[in-house]
């Protein structure tokens, strides 16, 4: 009787917690987006969708660490003008940056003007070609810590995603150690989210069950 009790509690805060997460399309998504049209297309098509691209990561590296302290929506909505201002994000030019760069950068209103964080971004090209060059390709380094194959989590909300892990704490020291900067545990965190090594959509997500079933769309 009182199993039957908890598993009836269960069933009630799950279809709950489904029904708060419905989008205005029907859609059940996870709990940390808006209802925004780039906010959607960024959730459904990228976040937790396995990259292995260099290119591409390291966009989403520089991009995790400049939302630090402000929020996702905003730095999707710079995204563009950050590919323009960060030469469609080729850490080879990156990593070329000059003081003049750095501080038309600086006064570049499309993206976060945050000297730290643009003299971070430069620095972190450096490093990722030194990985580059060390395992062929920065993919290779990131994803060697997951076997090459993305974790599969199960939650059932997105509040119960653990702040730290042992992977995500040796990752950090790691990276730290060969010089990146601007690099915490929550940024690399939520790097590893991006681009599909951790896949933390909970249960009520419907890319949950896509990315269970191996879906890239």
């Amino acid at each position: 009787m009182e199993c039957t009790l908890i598993i009836i509690d269960v069933i009630v805060k799950f279809r709950f917690i489904i029904n708060k997460m419905q989008f205005q399309d029907g859609v059940c998504r996870c709990n940390w987006i808006k209802d925004d049209s780039d906010y959607l297309k960024y959730h459904d098509e990228e976040w937790g969708v396995p990259q292995y691209d260099d290119q591409k990561l390291f966009e989403l590296l520089v991009l995790e660490s400049a939302e630090a302290g402000l929020n996702w929506l905003m730095i999707l909505k710079k995204r563009a003008n950050y590919r323009l201002a960060y030469d469609n994000f080729d850490p080879n030019k990156v990593a070329e940056f000059n003081e003049k760069k750095a501080l038309e950068l600086l006064n570049n209103k499309g993206i976060i003007r945050s000297r730290l964080k643009i003299k971070s971004s430069i620095q972190n090209a450096q490093r990722f070609l030194e990985i580059q060059k060390q395992y062929g390709s920065f993919s290779n380094y990131i994803w060697q810590y997951v076997d090459h194959k993305p974790i599969l989590n199960n939650w059932l909300r997105s509040d119960d995603v653990p702040s730290e892990t042992a992977l995500l704490l040796a990752i950090c020291k790691d990276m730290k150690k060969r010089g990146f900067t601007f690099i915490g545990s929550r940024i690399i965190y939520a790097f590893m989210q991006a681009i599909g090594m951790v896949n933390d959509h909970p249960g009520y997500c419907f890319k949950y069950h896509k990315n269970q079933n191996g879906s890239n769309a």
